[in-house]
């Protein structure tokens, strides 16, 4: 009978297969079904029955950085939250107690810009408003948009304590971060001083290093002539490089280098019309000479002598405006600087101790030599908060550097002309150039010499001779451990190069710097009762308290006179209030519990280094003498799908809550678990596509494995030492597996964890074990023990994978879970990484099956070439001869069913006889030929084998004898 014949006539006996059955389905349907999972988790509140179950574990604290509080969140929000999220599951399925308390930042600039922009649009000006008044809309602000990105974060399926966050502007919080400040305080580390810092003119505001990006802009340059007035080379004049044309008011001094070789040079031609005329003298830098004078459109030039650093040190010049407006009559001295090169400019650098960071140093550094040489060592503040010229600057009334949109104004073209009236300027130009901008306003900002408070970084700290700040946290870097490893490099070159830390800014939403200071002797007041009084008040107001009508006499009590003192009103860098966050999170044990200082972990993007991690490496050293943390991770931004940076105008972003409408939050875990983060990310519609392939083939093997696992009983187990050989491989690649995942899991290596469970659960098992053990699931009788050790293995199987993907798939693997666990109280998520005994190792046991998947790879290659020509539909049409010269490989398969290995009716194994020529071999495993023949005899009805004893069965003829045997048991079960 042909099968043609056969197939028309034959019984179907499809109801007898042990079929997958699951209600698991196969479209996911994840945007829908996420948040049942949601509500199940809040209404069986498992985050507190995971901290109940592991109450006595070891401790694992993973400190949340506080997100800002006003927008809706990005996608590297999604990024960020859920890394902590893969971090602390993964944690807690390893064996510890990893609480989880999630923060926000919430006072600062945007949010009272915010506050502004409202008052603004109703006509309103914020001076006329009460502080106190102004504050609490601030903090209603902050409210409505911790609400909202809360729900937005557990939309992500973030698991954490969020019924009880912490908030920066929370009355204990706000009490606390004012403790830490007059710890800082109390040991002799604050101080207030006057020196340039950044300053944003449209924010009103001083801005930290960490609070500045940098941006390509276009600045005036000009070539200024300092005449030599005093010592030698008179006659002759300095020259200097500036891009800001607008500190030359401020100019106090020039700064050279006696590492530089510096020479005399005469114009010798130029045009009439030049700023640089024939016969004047320049001192110049020997290797920049040539290049002054090009830009200075000089046609002839000769140097005349050479300059020593002593003759330089010697040398002091008028101010370039000397005389303008009555003004800058003063000696500008020439001052030896590690600051200046020869790389570009003129060799000497024009020096405004009121606008730059070196110039301060070495202004400061240089007092005693000034007085000696009468020159008055005071600093000027030539621009006020606004911008604008001061009276500091004569002859400049009305000029601005920036005006309050950010834009030039015209104090650079002012200082230009009077220059040219002068006759000092020789040249000017344009560059683009980096220049520091706010990262809010994303304007450009300016170096302004401002009264400010300051933590000294190298002053010795009260009580600890030698002990310093920077001593103290490059000390705390060293002993941290950092993923990747070229995070501490990074500090630690960051910590070591800062300047004394600002803390300081203009502005009304904040924690205040809680401190008096006495109007006569500009002390610091450091009384402990005074402070304690502070700290009790924010406690029981919030920081609102310092504003209030009344409040330094609260404070101050009867033991001080109101009047002699100073109340501060600054409030703190919002980079001290989130540093400080773990003495208010993770010290605070009545609060939570179940955390422990210092964390086990900081876990932020790389930019943090400069923010967070860094701020809060600076606050706990300065009061505990030792990092917040021990271990920081870092990942990188999150870019288009062709690497470029997201931006609205680009419109290239990618919202997370539109994937999670559209695909499901478990598609956005695992892009992120999927991806190294180390570097930055990418992401766009075909990243999220192939995230979407590589999720349906874990689901689809995942719905295989329960769909079989429907007909495992308890009484199916069967040991493992009783196993045919191909189980007891998967059970030891499962061991080897455990090993491998949870050692990535330990070093936060997820991208591994998914290549590692992909490639087994897609290759190794679908592709392998899955295609083979399908016959004996369907068919084999209820008593098989191959079916039943095959039923135990599955079921170890899906233990151990649905806890693996757990942390990441965080929906899926619930759904999975209760599929078989259907109760109320279960939850994938209340489990361990379950233990696997190392007695399923067998390496002898992987080696052989080695040679056995060699050979079928030659077999299953001639097979596929069959089924493309169409000689067969199905490998078991199929009963190959199979030569083996390689004595290992023979040995290998001696002892196995290689048939139903490679899935055919039939192999004939040819060992020691010559492989005829054309058979078909693979050259990466060589002394393998196979030989196509089809299957001879009938098919089996039931399981589709082609073999001579179909029909040898008299109650079944139609079956294999196999078949037969298993419809017999089916029927004596009454199945």
């Amino acid at each position: 009978m042909t099968d043609t014949a056969a197939s028309a006539t034959e019984k179907d006996y499809s109801a007898t297969l042990f079929l997958p059955e699951t209600e698991f389905p196969m479209r996911a349907g994840l945007p829908d079904r996420e948040p049942i999972w949601l509500k199940r988790w809040q209404d069986m509140d498992i985050y507190e029955r995971q901290r109940e179950q592991a109450k006595d574990r070891p401790l694992f604290t993973l400190h949340d950085g506080p997100p800002y509080a006003n927008g809706n969140i990005h996608i590297g929000h999604a990024l960020n939250k859920t890394l902590k999220d893969l971090v602390s599951r993964s944690m807690q399925m390893l064996g510890h107690n990893a609480a989880y308390i999630p923060g926000w930042d919430c006072h600062g600039l945007p949010i009272e810009w915010k506050i502004e922009e409202q008052y603004r649009a109703k006509g309103k000006d914020k001076n006329e408003v009460p502080v106190v008044e102004f504050r609490q809309e601030c903090r209603s602000f902050a409210e409505s948009w911790v609400d909202i990105q809360r729900e937005e974060f557990k939309r992500l399926g973030i698991l954490g304590e969020w019924d009880n966050p912490y908030l920066t502007m929370s009355f204990d919080a706000e009490a606390q971060i004012a403790r830490e400040l007059m710890k800082v305080s109390m040991s002799g580390q604050l101080y207030r001083g006057s020196k340039p810092v950044m300053w944003s003119v449209v924010e009103r505001t001083a801005l930290a290093e960490a609070e500045i990006e940098y941006q390509d802009y276009e600045s005036d340059t000009i070539w200024v002539k300092f005449p030599v007035t005093k010592g030698p080379h008179l006659g002759a004049s300095v020259v200097i490089w500036t891009t800001t044309p607008w500190t030359i008011p401020a100019n106090r001094a020039v700064s050279f280098s006696s590492k530089v070789d510096y020479s005399v040079y005469e114009v010798t031609e130029a045009p009439a019309e030049n700023w640089a005329k024939t016969g004047e003298k320049y001192i110049l830098a020997d290797k920049l000479a040539a290049e002054v004078f090009a830009k200075a459109k000089v046609t002839g030039f000769e140097k005349r002598a050479t300059v020593s650093a002593d003759e330089l040190k010697a040398i002091t010049a008028a101010h370039p405006l000397r005389g303008f407006s009555g003004g800058y009559n003063f000696d500008v001295p020439l001052l030896d600087g590690e600051h200046v090169t020869d790389d570009a400019g003129t060799g000497f650098v024009h020096t405004a101790p009121s606008h730059g960071l070196d110039d301060f140093d070495i202004w400061m550094t240089s007092t005693r030599l000034l007085q000696d040489r009468g020159i008055d060592p005071s600093i000027p503040f030539p621009v006020g908060d606004d911008g604008f010229y001061t009276k500091e600057a004569p002859g400049f009334d009305g000029a601005r550097v920036i005006d309050d949109n950010g834009k030039k104004g015209d104090a650079n073209q002012r200082v230009i002309t009077a220059l040219a009236e002068h006759g000092n300027i020789i040249a000017r130009g344009r560059v683009k150039h980096q220049y520091p901008h706010s990262w809010r306003s994303k304007k450009p900002v300016i170096y302004r010499n401002t009264p400010q408070w300051f933590v000294y970084m190298d002053k010795a700290i009260e009580g600890a001779e030698g002990d310093t700040l920077r001593v103290r946290a490059l000390n705390a870097i060293d002993k941290t451990k950092f993923y990747p490893a070229a995070g501490q490099n990074r500090l630690r070159a960051m910590i070591a190069d800062r300047p004394d830390w600002v803390l300081s800014r203009q502005r009304a939403w904040g924690v205040p710097i809680t401190v008096f200071v006495h109007k006569e002797t500009s002390e610091i007041l450091r009384d402990e009762t005074v402070n304690h009084r502070i700290a009790q008040s924010f406690e029981e107001e919030g920081a609102d308290a310092w504003y209030k009508p009344g409040a330094a006499e609260r404070y101050l009590g009867s033991a001080y006179k109101v009047e002699d003192y100073e109340m501060v009103t600054d409030v703190l860098d919002v980079w001290f209030d989130s540093g400080s966050t773990h003495a208010f999170v993770l010290r605070n044990k009545q609060k939570w519990p179940h955390l422990k200082f210092p964390a086990s972990m900081y876990l932020e993007g790389s930019d943090q280094h400069r923010g967070w991690f860094h701020s809060s490496l600076l606050e706990s050293c300065a009061t505990n003498g030792y990092a917040p943390y021990d271990s920081v991770l870092t990942h990188g931004f999150t870019m288009d799908g062709e690497g470029k940076k997201m931006s609205k105008s680009l419109g290239n972003t990618v919202a997370p809550q539109d994937i999670i409408k559209q695909y499901g939050a478990d598609i956005l875990r695992l892009w992120v678990a999927s991806s190294d983060y180390s570097e930055d990310l990418r992401l766009g519609k075909e990243i999220i596509q192939t995230t979407v392939d590589a999720y349906r083939k874990l689901r689809n093997t995942l719905r295989w494995l329960l769909g079989n696992l429907a007909h495992f009983k308890a009484d199916d187990v069967v040991d493992f030492r009783d196993m045919p050989e191909l189980e007891r491989l998967m059970l030891h690649r499962l061991v080897q597996l455990d090993a491998g995942v949870r050692s990535a899991y330990k070093e936060y290596d997820y991208r591994k964890v998914v290549s590692l469970l992909s490639n087994f659960m897609n290759i190794e098992l679908s592709a392998f074990y899955f295609d083979i053990r399908k016959d004996t699931l369907y068919c084999d009788p209820i008593s098989s023990v191959k079916r039943r050790s095959a039923l135990t293995v599955l079921d170890h199987l899906f233990n151990a994978l649905t806890a693996w993907l757990a942390p990441i798939l965080v929906f899926t693997m619930e759904e999975c879970w209760l599929e078989r666990h259907p109760g109320e109280n279960e939850s994938v998520h209340l489990r361990l990484f379950p233990d696997l005994p190392a007695e399923w190792l067998d390496d002898g046991l992987e080696a052989k099956w080695d040679k056995i998947k060699a050979v079928r790879r030659v077999i299953t290659g001639e097979l596929e070439i069959r089924r493309r020509e169409k000689v067969i539909g199905s490998s078991l049409e199929a009963a190959p001869q199979v030569f083996i010269a390689d004595a290992a490989l023979a040995a290998a398969v001696a002892d196995i069913d290689l048939a139903e290995v490679a899935i055919t009716s039939s192999i004939s194994l040819a060992n020691g006889h010559a492989a005829p020529v054309g058979g078909f071999t693979l050259p990466e495993v060589p002394g393998v030929t196979v030989v196509f023949a089809a299957a001879e005899g009938q098919r089996c009805a039931r399981s589709w084998k082609i073999l001579p004893e179909v029909g040898t069965d008299a109650e079944y003829p139609d079956v294999t004898l196999r078949d037969a045997q298993a419809l017999r048991e089916r029927a004596a079960a009454g199945l």
